[in-house]
């Protein structure tokens, strides 16, 4: 396998295992759960899922001159009464939340297309192929594949730590996946007594 190759799947690699974690996230929740906003500023589990998925229709699509064939439903234009229109008439928030009329399911099997989508790209083109942000500073419009990648990996997992922050606050559970915690197994009781620790040094301060 060439330097190239190695390096195209050890990026890849990292991206899924973040892809994975966010929907693990997502595992055994109510739908009520999945939508709840759980910070002031209205971050909940599916508006995380649905902004990941237009981070990575973006970076792996549009930028790369490679648009889907149709729209997704949310791009619709069609908005109700009580969605975020009236409070965000340029649209800032479209990706960031769930309409009423949009299924978890429909969400989560629109993140699955958009991996599909972004991975055509990723194991295809060249990772010195270059793209177009128009978003992005003047200076930084046109970076790479690999580049690309490398955004796209720390957007995902910056948000997939959001995930687990929302997700522990809604029922208590914590790790990775259900393979791999990637921390260590405590009891409950123990797990009270560091966080009471931490409080007694805090109070400190």
């Amino acid at each position: 396998m060439s330097d190239d190759e190695t390096e195209r799947m050890t990026l890849h690699r990292y991206l899924q295992e973040q892809r994975e974690a966010m929907l693990f996230k997502l595992d055994g929740l109510d739908e009520r759960q999945l939508r709840w906003p759980a910070t002031p500023s209205g971050t909940s589990l599916l508006g995380l899922v649905k902004h990941l998925t237009w981070t990575e229709l973006g970076c792996l699509g549009e930028c790369l001159d490679r648009p889907l064939d149709d729209p997704w439903p949310w791009d619709s234009g069609e908005v109700t009464q009580d969605s975020a229109a009236d409070l965000d008439p340029e649209g800032a928030l479209t990706d960031l939340w769930a309409r009423d009329d949009e299924s978890p399911e429909d969400i989560v099997d629109g993140y699955r297309q958009a991996w599909a989508h972004g991975d055509a790209a990723i194991f295809s083109l060249p990772l010195s192929a270059t793209a177009l942000v128009r978003w992005w500073s003047e200076q930084r419009r046109r970076p790479t594949l690999h580049t690309l990648l490398v955004h796209l990996i720390a957007e995902t997992a910056r948000h997939t730590g959001h995930a687990d922050i929302i997700r522990e606050r809604l029922d208590g559970s914590i790790g990775m996946s259900a393979d791999a915690s990637n921390l260590p197994g405590l009891t409950q009781q123990q797990w009270a007594e560091h966080r009471d620790r931490l409080h007694a040094i805090a109070e400190g301060a």
